[in-house]
């Protein structure tokens, strides 16, 4: 049932995290990937364009077709975070914030539909807990991951008709790139990283490899009856209610 030959995956923000570890297990399943982010992808077809440009997803597309005449599956995961509170917050780094994280998947999502629909394709967002809860300073970053939330489920209401489903993954704490060079930036990351597995009930934090399994299966024809969910992949971090330390 997880047997993508013949078909074409789009990642956004495909080359490193999430994204890759994404692009892997499609790859591993018999899809041509294509990967859309600022620098090219040594491990698959790319294109390299920047998502705060409103231009770039119909310019995408528009590739995409050219290259390949067809698309399967769209996998919006290119994102930004900046930190701030609300008083901080620039209207320009609010906007930018917004831009990449939400606006950008709403276009994809507009220009890819037609050839979604003619694949009887799926689309997976690449959410966050963030856009259910709130780590301090964050107000752009969950906002928008909100937002992509709510779009997923209209645009899985809105398609659903013509065999087009829409899903989402709400990751936790991931050990990606850029978590564990923040963690390498504390001054005792052995123990920080403790802290972190502390607040997860399986007392680790996630791989890589478990989002991208969840978001290949959910694009597969095993979740064939399976859209509009907003799927939490955080170790059971959500479920876990805080006591004093």
């Amino acid at each position: 049932m997880m047997d993508f030959k013949g078909k074409v995956v789009l990642i956004t923000g495909g080359r490193s995290g999430i994204g890759a570890a994404c692009a892997m297990a499609f790859s591993q399943a018999g899809a041509t990937v294509v990967t859309a982010q600022r620098q090219p992808d040594a491990n698959h077809e790319s294109i390299v364009t920047d998502f705060s440009d409103a231009s770039v997803p119909s310019k995408l597309i528009d590739q995409i077709i050219a290259r390949h005449g067809r698309l399967d599956v769209l996998v919006n995961n290119a994102g930004m975070m900046l930190e701030g509170n609300v008083m901080e917050f620039s209207p320009e780094d609010w906007a930018k914030t917004l831009q990449v994280n939400l606006t950008a998947p709403f276009l994809l999502i507009k220009s890819a539909m037609p050839l979604l629909i003619e694949s009887q394709g799926s689309i997976v967002n690449i959410g966050s807990i963030e856009g259910l809860g709130s780590n301090p300073r964050h107000p752009a970053y969950c906002a928008s991951k909100a937002g992509l939330h709510g779009l997923t489920r209209a645009v899985a209401v809105d398609h659903g008709p013509d065999g087009v489903r829409c899903n989402a993954v709400a990751p936790g704490w991931i050990d990606t790139e850029l978590n564990e060079d923040f963690i390498e930036s504390m001054s005792d990351p052995t123990a920080f990283r403790e802290k972190i597995g502390g607040i997860h009930p399986l007392r680790r934090t996630g791989k890589p490899e478990e989002v991208g399994s969840l978001v290949c299966w959910l694009a597969s024809d095993a979740a064939a009856f399976v859209t509009g969910q907003v799927w939490t992949i955080d170790g059971g971090r959500m479920s876990q209610l805080s006591l004093p330390s």
